[in-house]
């Protein structure tokens, strides 16, 4: 008689792995559009493997949405922990930027809730609001999928997502189409580093802010910076473009553009625009946060190849 032998314990951490691994840059998708930080979404990531392995798996029945409920909430709390640590921040808080050219996936099915300019109007929904609006916009789970991950009832989660959507549309404008943005970026690094203030007005809408996130870096704004005029003398600022050179880069599923000074990267700077102009220009300074911009870079180069050099 024939007896078929059991599951060892390393062929279950094996399929454990394999599960993880197939569902693991959605869960990093969710959890960096909820936080808005590299380095925070992959504690998460981190954090639900740990708890995979513990789990009595033989029960799970659907591990894609164990996984995401999972993912989901630890989000959640971090990001409620993370608004009172943004608390005693110095000066502006922007989103990480994340290197999306070699992990595609990253945008999941739509690219929603991924521009680094919407990231940081999310800031502004409560984590569970952020949350709903993600997973339903970005990933396209349904209100039931929501409600069980949540754990509200579905008319709340129908209502939670409907009023993100209002708040949203209220802080947006029509942006320009991804190459109009590139050529923009494109000129506009050029009329900085040359110190054309005319042309830098040129390219600005009226209202334009710039917004830069230092956290106490030297020599960076402490509070946003209004109007075309005061925003085209601070962006062709000498003492900054002397010995520096401007590369594009995709980011956020656009393109940003990465500033280095004799070869060291020192910013990352990207705009919204609309066809009134740039209105919202964000220099990422925080020496962390360009470090981890750079990172994810590499993020999956082992399972998707080498990730590229520009865009």
């Amino acid at each position: 008689m024939h007896l078929e032998s059991s599951p060892t314990p390393r062929d279950d951490l094996d399929e454990a792995v394999s599960v993880f691994v197939q569902h693991r840059r959605r869960l990093f998708g969710i959890a960096y559009r909820i936080l808005g930080s590299v380095v925070e979404a992959e504690d998460v990531v981190q954090e639900v493997w740990l708890r995979w392995q513990k789990t009595d798996r033989s029960v799970v029945a659907n591990p894609a949405a164990f996984l995401s409920s999972t993912t989901t909430r630890l989000a959640i709390n971090v990001a409620q922990s993370a608004r009172v640590r943004r608390e005693t921040y110095v000066g502006p808080w922007l989103p990480e930027p994340i290197d999306t050219s070699s992990d595609p996936e990253v945008g999941a099915q739509r690219a929603e809730a991924l521009e680094l300019a919407l990231l940081l109007v999310l800031e502004k929904l409560t984590p569970t609001e952020r949350a709903a609006y993600v997973l339903r916009e970005a990933f396209d789970y349904s209100y039931a999928e929501i409600a069980g991950i949540l754990e509200l009832s579905l008319v709340n989660v129908r209502k939670i997502v409907s009023r993100a959507r209002r708040h949203l549309l209220d802080e947006q404008r029509e942006n320009v189409d991804a190459a109009e943005h590139r050529r923009l970026l494109d000129v506009f690094v050029a009329a900085a580093q040359t110190g054309d203030v005319a042309a830098l007005e040129a390219l600005l809408a009226p209202d334009c802010v710039s917004v830069a996130d230092g956290n106490g870096v030297r020599g960076c704004a402490r509070v946003p910076v209004l109007g075309r005029s005061r925003v085209a003398r601070l962006s062709a600022f000498g003492l900054f473009w002397r010995g520096a050179e401007g590369r594009l880069v995709a980011a956020n599923g656009g393109t940003g553009a990465v500033i280095s000074q004799d070869g060291r990267p020192v910013a990352f700077m990207t705009f919204a625009a609309s066809k009134d102009g740039i209105y919202k220009l964000m220099w990422v300074m925080s020496p962390n946060k360009i470090a981890a911009f750079l990172d994810s870079r590499s993020r999956f180069a082992t399972a998707s190849g080498p990730a590229q050099d520009g865009v």
